[in-house]
């Protein structure tokens, strides 16, 4: 699909750090005068935050996979056309929190589904859209949870149903991840997200700059 803007998405595990570094990104990219579209998976557009209710409230623990994965794409597809395509075709810069590689991993793997069902979804909301670039924030499975245990608690967070799905669940998803990266190093660079904030940040900026003006 041909767009004017440059779509990039960040993906990891919860807890990698990946919200904070695109945040700081955004901001990095505004002070050099581009125009920036800041999106969340799931989330994002206002529909897409009820559907984020139903799916990360930990009340919700009978929540089928196959329920999950449609909810996901939903939401999705709510994003792309509300948000994502208006702001690429306005030549923005798209930075989401999470996109299909999400699905591919925790639910295609994680869940068991498998990649085919993930990319049938995927090619009915999404219609050919793909990231420019997916920077991936590498971080130990134990540091990553114990971050967002410790997150929740500290917010009072309801919507951690993912979050406390048991440690094997964690365990693939974060092979998957890096499995999916090897597959496609054009695309996604991994990044340590295990060393000190600033300098996860400048690799985050050294890889960016590559493909903004």
């Amino acid at each position: 699909m041909a767009h004017r803007g440059t779509f990039i998405t960040f993906e990891g595990l919860d807890g990698c750090g990946k919200s904070t570094q695109m945040r700081r990104l955004a901001e990095r990219l505004r002070e050099k005068g581009h125009t920036v579209l800041e999106t969340a998976e799931p989330g994002g557009t206002p529909i897409g935050l009820q559907v984020r209710r139903v799916l990360l409230d930990s009340a919700n623990q009978e929540l089928s996979p196959s329920a999950e994965l449609l909810l996901y794409f939903a939401c999705r597809a709510q994003n792309v056309d509300q948000w994502i395509l208006p702001a690429l075709e306005r030549g923005e810069i798209v930075l989401s929190d999470r996109f299909t590689d999400s699905s591919l991993v925790y639910q295609g793997i994680g869940r068991g589904l498998g990649a085919e069902a993930v990319l049938a979804l995927d090619r009915i909301a999404c219609r050919g859209l793909a990231p420019d670039l997916t920077l991936l924030i590498a971080i130990d499975l134990e540091t990553g949870l114990r971050r967002a245990h410790a997150r929740n608690k500290r917010k009072n967070e309801v919507e951690s149903r993912m979050d406390e799905q048991a440690v094997e669940f964690h365990r693939i998803v974060s092979g998957a991840y890096l499995e999916l990266a090897a597959r496609e190093p054009q695309r996604i660079k991994v990044i340590d997200g295990r060393r000190t904030m600033g300098v996860v940040e400048r690799d985050v900026w050294e890889t960016v700059a590559r493909y903004v003006s």
